[in-house]
């Protein structure tokens, strides 16, 4: 599906927003061998193998673009937070949180699952953990985009967890995602 999207001549954003707790609607799967863990410390090696294996299917190529050094200076940063989902001991996919001091917000900057965890309610559950750590740290809104890129359920699940579009884009196909 991503090789049919990615062939598309326009590049559609959707912004969503949740900008109350009370309008959050998790769901988390019940299974014994889910592990969320925080990355407390930058690993630069891991977090590429995570951000390539879930994205390089939806042309995610931002941090791919950026130096090492920029990389570092982004998860160090004590506005990033990542969350990685274990199954069984092994990496499903993560949850990146960016605080936004400026407009105290909390931006879910990257989410997503590896290709063999989806399809198993597992993207409805990293995503509602992901929020609830977000509303802890108790901004005023929590935010995130998607696009024709994504996945095919991306924008469901989003609004499905209470997300509302406030601005979609739509523009030409940008040559770095051909």
């Amino acid at each position: 599906m991503a090789i049919a999207t990615r062939k598309a001549a326009r590049l559609i954003t959707t912004w969503l927003e949740m900008t109350s707790p009370e309008d959050f609607a998790p769901a988390f799967v019940q299974a014994t061998d889910i592990e969320i863990v925080n990355m407390e410390m930058p690993d630069l090696a891991f977090y590429k193998f995570l951000y390539q294996s879930v994205g390089e299917e939806w042309a995610w190529r931002d941090r791919l673009h950026i130096s090492n050094a920029q990389l570092r200076q982004i998860l160090s940063s004590p506005d990033t937070k990542v969350f990685v989902m274990y199954v069984s001991g092994s990496p499903g996919g993560y949850v990146e949180l960016c605080r936004h001091h400026e407009d105290n917000s909390v931006e879910i900057a990257y989410f997503g699952l590896r290709r063999d965890y989806m399809g198993r309610g597992l993207g409805k559950h990293l995503l509602s953990y992901g929020v609830a750590r977000a509303w802890d740290l108790q901004p005023a809104r929590v935010w995130l985009h998607t696009c024709n890129l994504d996945g095919p359920h991306a924008l469901a699940n989003y609004q499905k967890r209470g997300f509302r579009i406030y601005n979609i884009i739509e523009e030409p196909m940008p040559a770095r995602y051909t």
